[in-house]
Order: structure tokens, then C-alpha cells, then sequence
């Protein structure tokens, strides 16, 4: 197969040591800026509603374009980035990331921002898998490569976090304009080092790219987001513009899965859906974003209409999860290293559960410790889950597939999160209405209007004034926790479902010799690992150089001589039909 890769980037990947580590520096910038902005515009909105004045389909559309273009996009970027170069796509997804950020901070209309908000979700589209993708590129050994995901998971965690208190401390002291203006001198910075540190690769080059596949892929994701996100608004789930998305979308994404089964050079290898743990992960993920997003906008709610709190205030309230999730990200590596998968990811959703469940003894009283601790367990169990359900999605994929399996990762994340806001947004509006049913002395279209949110009953009880405005002021107080309470307890089955899922995984992280290593467009010089049986991944004391391997046919594995004295003939490998490449030595029967 053709080698694409330069002699620089083979320097690097040699040097094994340092190099990896600047790199992930890099990848790890670029998903911060990423992950800022899908949440920095949030506390931006009413000062940015004062000046633009838009209307309220433009103003959903300033908010929406973003995150809708981004997760639409991911399948295609990941892809064209296995055939292209994901460096270059990168380095592309920063400039346009950049120019867009330029635009949107000096937005004079509502029109120019949300044009201006869809480029930053085509760059953002370009970023994510490519960084993903580049990491497990750079890192083919399992155990670094667990500390880099939990290093990346948690800047995601960080950048997602962080958002509302940097946006509300811009607001506050700038203009709105400013939450956009942050990442032009950063992605100056970055572009150059992307540039200058990145090694180029690529992935399976066979055959064309399937340009009409991608845009099916686009296009089914796009309509699902869409719909989901309607109906987390509240509108009925058959209306048209629910409804119609929603199958639109399911209908080219069921097309599309078709399409990628018959051609013999898909853009993604469907076969990774027959792997138990692949499709197990994908699903984690789908469960852990849809508990995070959700509880996180409820909770949003809650400390600034119930509790009073201001923006700042409010983000400084949620820094205990980022910090948690930080500690997660730190050590996911030693605890998926100690008890694998299964139980990491699994024992993972039940904290979460658990943490979920003891934030239903907030009431309309302020508990700064009782939502600290529940804080620190949220982000400590979601953190953990989410870790290690991307390492053992990542490491399921072989490496020429490392784009693809990247989008589809950042595609379960981005469903996950419109999903957790149009379920968990659902129940708490179902829990919320009957409420504010009969509230004395309230007319009823008052508390219809009231039903809507407790931002509206506020409106409402302040235009009522007396006595009923009084009444109904609590009564939605009331109303809203109690929908809060079993809003909380529907993400804890949620949760608890995902822990049983988890049961799929594999108990113990293995760590063979990757045999796709030597085909593969980016060539990693690495120690070999293995005198150990390749079912572990504890320290190994005796490590000499891998020899040069040669060329091969078959692209399933290899087969390597016992006992150790053949290693050192000269006879070329055998190819065979085994899965992953034992080690000489490592006591394992031969087939």
C-alpha cells in the first residue's frame, strides 16, 4: 500500500516520546475551542436579543445553527479526512473556525450571525473527528492511548463547563459580540502549531469517495437534530415540522446504511456494528450525553429562576462537575487499566444514577453542599463513562478507520445531547403544567400562558400583580421542583439501563500488537510491547525494537514464529487468518 507519509512526520512519529505529547497539547486546544462555543452564546442571548432585535425563528436559528450543521457534518469530514489527510482537514476547520468566529463578532444583522454560526459548525465539523482521529493515529499503544482519550474527554468536559462562566463574565464587562472574538487570537496561535507539530494521515484509500453516501449521511443526520430539537421545544412530536424531519432524516440515514453494506469501498465499514462492543459504546455515549445535556439545562434553570442566581454565579456553581470530570479524565487510565471496561463504564452510570437520585432533595431552598456533592459525583461517574466508553469505541476500530469511527463517535454525542433535551425537557414539561392547573384566584389563560415555563409564569405573576400574582408565583416554584424531582428520577433509569448495557463490553482491556499498523498510511516506530499474555495491560519490564516489518497481503493478521530463537531467522512471516498478532513468547496456544 502507498505510503503517504513524510519523512518529518516519521521523525516524529519515531521519537516516541515527547512529540505525542505536544500533539495532544495541540488536539486538545482545538476541542476546547470547539466545546466553548457550543455553550458560550447561551447567557449572550439576552443582550444579543436587545441589540440584533431578532425575531423568534431567527433568534432559535442564531442559537441552533451551530450545533445543527456541526453534528450533520461529522460523517462527511471524518470520511474525507481518511482519504485527504485528516492534518489538512484540520488545519482547514481552524481557518474557517477563525474567519467565521471574525464574522459573527462583528454581526450587524441577524441574518450575517447565523450564517456566520453555520460555518463555525462546519469548522467545528472539521475539528472534532480529525482530532479524534489524529489521536489514535498517534497513540497505537493502548495503555498511552487510554491516558490521552481521558485527557481529551475531559477538555470536552472543561470547554463545555467553562462556556457559561466565561460568556457571563464577557457579557458582563463587554459586549455580546466578545464570547466570538476569544478565538480569533487563539486560533492564530493554533493554526501555526497545527501546522508545524501535526503529522499527516490517512486512512483506507481504496476506491472513490462516496460523495452522494456522505451527503445522504448529512442530510439523515441533520433531519433527526432537527426533529429532535423541535420537540425538545415542546411542539407535538406528530406535528409536521416534527415529525416530517424526524422521518425524512430516518429514511436517508436506513438508505444510507444500504448503500454503505453494498459498495465495496464504503465510507464506513458497517461490519464495526457487528462488534459487541462498538455498537455497546456507541450506545453508552448516546446514554451518557442524553443524561449530561439534559440535567445540565434543567439544572441551569433551577440555581438561576428558582434559586435566583445570576449567570456567573450560576457557572461558578456547576465548576465542582467540571473539576470532578477533570479527576475522572486524569485517572480513567489506571481505573480502566485495574478493572476494564465492563465494570468501569458500568459502575460508572450507577454513581451517576446515584448522584442523580440525591439531587432530588433539592427543594426551593439554597443546599450549596447538597448540590456541591451531587455536582462531584454527577461529573466524576458521567466523566468516567464517557472515557471509557470512547477508548473501547476508539480501540474496536482498526486504524485505517479512525476518521469514520471518530464521526460516528462525535455523531452519538451530539444525538445523545439533542435527545437528553427533547426527553428530559418533555417530562419535566409534563410534570411541570398540571401544576398550575387551578391556582386560586388565577384566570385560566394566565395559567395556561404559565404552563408554558417558569420563566413565562414569572412574566405572568409580575403583569397579575396581588395576591394571585403572589400565589402563582410560588405555585410555579413549587410545580417546577416537583417536575425536577421526577424529571431527576427518569434520568436515573435512564442511567441504570446504560449500566446493564454495559455488560457487553469486555472485561478486561486487552492490548495486542496492532496488525493494521504496518499497512497503514501513518507508520508508528514503537517498542514491542508484549512478553506478557496480550489479555493484559500491566507493566512490562523486558521491551526490545520492534524488527522492520514487511509488506503483507492479507490485512487480517499475522503470525509470529515460536519459540523465540526463530524470531531471529530470516524467513519471511506467514500470513494467517488470527485477529491480532500474538506475541512470541506470550504463552497463548497457536492456531
Amino acid at each position: 500500500m502507498q505510503r503517504t507519509i513524510t519523512a518529518r512526520a516519521r521523525e516524529r512519529a519515531a521519537d516516541g516520546g515527547t512529540n505525542r505529547w505536544v500533539v495532544l497539547f495541540v488536539l486538545c486546544v482545538s476541542l476546547l475551542l470547539v466545546a466553548l462555543d457550543a455553550t458560550i452564546l447561551h447567557v449572550a442571548v439576552p443582550s444579543l436579543t436587545e441589540d440584533l432585535r431578532p425575531s423568534s425563528t431567527a433568534l432559535l436559528w442564531i442559537v441552533d445553527a451551530y450545533p445543527l450543521i456541526c453534528a450533520s457534518l461529522l460523517i462527511l469530514f471524518g470520511t474525507l479526512g481518511d482519504r485527504v489527510g485528516r492534518r489538512r482537514v484540520l488545519l482547514l476547520g481552524y481557518a474557517l473556525f477563525g474567519v467565521a468566529s471574525a464574522v459573527a463578532a462583528l454581526a450587524t444583522e441577524p441574518g450575517v450571525l447565523i450564517a456566520a454560526r453555520a460555518l463555525l459548525g462546519v469548522g467545528g465539523a472539521m475539528i472534532m473527528p480529525a482530532t479524534l482521529s489524529i489521536l489514535r493515529t498517534v497513540f497505537p499503544d493502548r495503555r498511552e492511548r487510554a491516558t490521552a482519550i481521558g485527557i481529551w474527554t475531559a477538555t470536552a468536559a472543561i470547554g463545555a463547563a467553562t462556556g457559561p462562566v466565561l460568556g457571563g463574565f464577557l457579557v458582563e464587562n463587554y459586549w455580546w459580540g466578545s464570547v466570538f472574538l476569544i478565538n480569533i487570537p487563539l486560533m492564530a496561535l493554533i493554526l501555526p502549531l497545527g501546522r508545524r507539530l501535526l503529522p499527516e494521515s490517512r486512512g483506507a484509500t481504496d476506491g472513490p469517495w462516496d460523495v452522494l453516501g456522505a451527503l445522504m449521511a448529512a442530510a439523515g443526520v441533520l433531519g433527526c437534530v432537527l426533529g429532535v430539537k423541535r420537540a425538545g421545544a415542546g411542539e407535538p412530536l406528530l406535528a409536521l415540522p416534527t415529525a416530517g424531519p424526524l422521518l425524512l432524516g430516518a429514511g436517508l440515514l436506513v438508505l444510507f446504511v444500504r448503500r454503505q453494506k453494498r459498495r465495496p469501498h464504503p465510507l464506513i465499514d458497517m461490519r464495526l456494528f457487528s462488534r459487541a462492543a462498538f455498537t455497546t459504546s456507541v450506545g453508552c455515549i448516546v446514554i451518557g450525553m442524553l443524561a449530561l445535556v439534559g440535567l445540565e439545562l434543567i439544572a441551569v434553570q433551577y440555581l438561576q429562576l428558582v434559586l435566583g442566581l445570576s449567570p456567573l454565579e450560576t457557572g461558578l456553581r456547576l465548576l465542582p462537575l467540571t473539576f470532578a470530570a477533570m479527576a475522572a479524565g486524569a485517572t480513567g487510565s489506571y481505573t480502566l487499566r485495574r478493572i476494564g471496561p465492563r465494570r468501569m463504564v458500568g459502575w460508572g452510570f450507577v454513581l451517576t444514577a446515584g448522584a442523580v437520585l440525591l439531587l432530588t432533595f433539592m427543594g426551593q431552598d439554597d443546599r450549596p453542599l447538597l448540590l456541591t456533592v451531587g455536582f462531584v459525583l454527577l461529573g466524576f461517574g458521567l466523566q468516567t463513562t464517557l472515557f471509557s466508553a470512547y477508548e473501547s469505541m476508539l480501540s474496536e476500530a482498526p486504524q485505517r478507520s479512525a476518521g469514520g469511527a471518530a464521526a460516528i463517535g462525535e455523531t452519538s454525542y451530539q444525538l445523545g445531547a439533542g435527545m437528553g433535551i427533547a426527553l428530559l425537557g418533555s417530562v419535566m414539561n409534563a410534570a411541570y403544567a398540571p401544576g398550575l392547573a387551578a391556582v386560586p384566584g388565577v384566570p385560566a389563560e394566565a395559567s395556561s400562558a404559565a404552563s408554558n415555563s417558569l420563566g413565562e409564569a414569572y412574566k405572568v405573576a409580575d403583569q397579575l400583580g396581588g395576591t394571585a400574582g403572589e400565589a402563582l408565583h410560588q405555585a410555579a416554584r413549587h410545580a417546577f421542583v416537583n417536575g425536577l424531582h421526577i424529571t431527576l428520577c427518569v434520568s436515573a433509569v435512564l442511567l441504570l439501563i446504560g449500566a446493564v448495557m454495559a455488560r457487553r463490553l469486555p472485561r478486561v482491556m486487552e492490548c495486542p500488537v496492532e496488525p493494521d499498523e504496518s499497512c497503514d498510511s501513518y507508520e508508528v516506530h514503537e517498542s514491542y510491547e508484549s512478553r506478557q499474555p496480550a489479555t493484559s495491560c500491566e507493566p512490562i519490564e523486558a521491551r526490545e525494537p520492534i524488527e522492520a516489518r514487511e509488506p503483507i497481503e492479507t490485512r487480517e493478521s499475522i503470525e509470529v514464529r515460536e519459540p523465540a530463537e526463530a524470531r531471529e531467522a530470516a524467513e519471511p512471516r506467514v500470513p494467517a487468518t488470527r485477529e491480532a498478532i500474538e506475541p512470541a513468547g506470550s504463552g497463548r496456544p497457536a492456531h
